[in-house]
């Protein structure tokens, strides 16, 4: 069987063997952004694909703003690790992971490109009209891992994702980075 990506801006589909069924929800109700951490998007892709690696996600945006698929919305990818929300800490069952190439802070943290931005706010558009996931369940890594992750971090224009989602201006989930 062939597997179809969730999304019409996936350019490519390269599934990762590191996911699972979801436990104990039927669908996502969260969506985590990241920042990949490494100095290339390739080798994060490389990385997230491994089965050492112990590590995925759902989708991975590069800095041309081309669309990895790597895990089904249907499942559970590996992407959230020890982390908590709202009292609840199995979060990869509950959420959708975008990794967003950036190599972060331990390689001099560059802004974000635009054309990357672009596609990240697209795909978080395109995850949304498809699932229930309220604005305030937009969320950094770095809130739900606070003290253990920084990403996506201060670079990160969460401005433009506050404007496309139509957040509440009081609301913004970088105030924890």
């Amino acid at each position: 069987m062939i597997a179809v990506p969730d999304s019409k801006l996936v350019t490519l589909w390269c599934p990762s063997p590191n996911r699972e069924p979801r436990l104990g929800v039927s669908a996502p109700d969260m969506l985590i952004l990241h920042y990949t951490g490494m100095e290339s998007s390739e080798s994060a892709l490389d990385w997230l694909t491994r089965e050492e690696a112990k590590v995925s996600c759902h989708y991975l945006v590069d800095e041309e703003g081309r669309i990895a698929q790597i895990v089904p919305e249907g499942e559970r990818a590996w992407h959230a690790g020890q982390s908590r929300w709202a009292g609840e800490t199995d979060l990869n069952s509950r959420s959708i992971g975008i990794e967003i190439h950036n190599p972060g802070h331990d390689f001099s943290y560059p802004e974000f490109p635009e054309t990357e931005m672009l596609a990240v706010e697209e795909l978080c558009l395109d995850i949304l009209s498809r699932h229930a996931i309220p604005a305030d369940r937009v969320l950094a890594h770095s809130d739900v891992a606070p003290g253990r992750k920084r990403d996506p971090g201060e670079q990160f224009d969460w401005a433009l994702l506050q404007r496309e989602l139509a957040w509440p201006t009081e609301w913004f989930p970088a105030a924890s980075c």
